[in-house]
């Protein structure tokens, strides 16, 4: 599977910033409760993996060799055992209803095909279980929105096939998913190019019972 051996290689260092001022955070809070069987998308290398509880039992799929061969590091030193297996999120190798949880942090941004990927998720998900999200999405006013499509196209050649322009809540929402809690975020500050991806998206969804 082909992957992005250069974007591997700076992701952490270029994440380390925003990791130090909320995303340790951010993740901490997303999974220190979590119970049960957990399925993590996307896991590229790994900066979750710390943050499990050892009451779940947690699978985590990531497509590309690069990633995946970072993320092998991090599971070796988490205390919560990881399945880490080499998988997209658009096709999903577990059979339905499997998990209490998917976790997404930073994932619909850069898939193929988001609308794929969030059937793939509803139909692993066990009735009345949750997906937790962190995503960066579009602006809700116009001129920001306009902006975002403009540099779409060498944002998703810089980031390995990210689009900062994605109405990741509205997608949501047209998969099906009952969304029990969403807030907006602007942890990053609004200068260029943190400003393209200024606007985060935190949010519970429910598969419907």
């Amino acid at each position: 599977m082909k992957g992005h051996k250069w974007f591997a290689a700076v992701y952490d260092r270029m994440m380390a910033p925003g990791e130090k001022k909320f995303f340790a955070a951010v993740r901490r809070d997303m999974l220190a409760d979590l119970s049960g069987d957990v399925l993590e998308i996307g896991a590229g290398t790994g900066a979750n993996f710390a943050y499990y509880p050892p009451s779940a039992r947690v699978v985590a799929t990531e497509p590309d060799p690069f990633m995946l061969e970072r993320a092998r590091e991090r599971a070796a030193r988490a205390s919560t055992p990881i399945d880490l297996r080499q998988a997209s999120a658009e096709e999903l190798p577990f059979p339905d209803a499997s998990f209490d949880y998917v976790i997404d942090t930073l994932v619909l941004c850069s898939v193929g095909d988001p609308r794929k990927t969030l059937s793939e998720i509803r139909r692993v998900l066990k009735p009345g279980g949750e997906f937790r999200l962190y995503e960066h999405v579009r602006y809700v006013n116009r001129f920001g929105a306009l902006v975002q499509d403009a540099v779409t196209p060498a944002w998703k050649w810089f980031g390995a096939g990210c689009h900062p322009n994605r109405d990741t809540e509205r997608l949501v929402r047209e998969a099906g998913f009952e969304v029990v809690r969403s807030e907006r975020l602007t942890h990053m500050p609004p200068v260029p190019p943190m400003l393209f991806v200024r606007p985060n998206l935190r949010a519970v969804a429910r598969r419907p019972a």
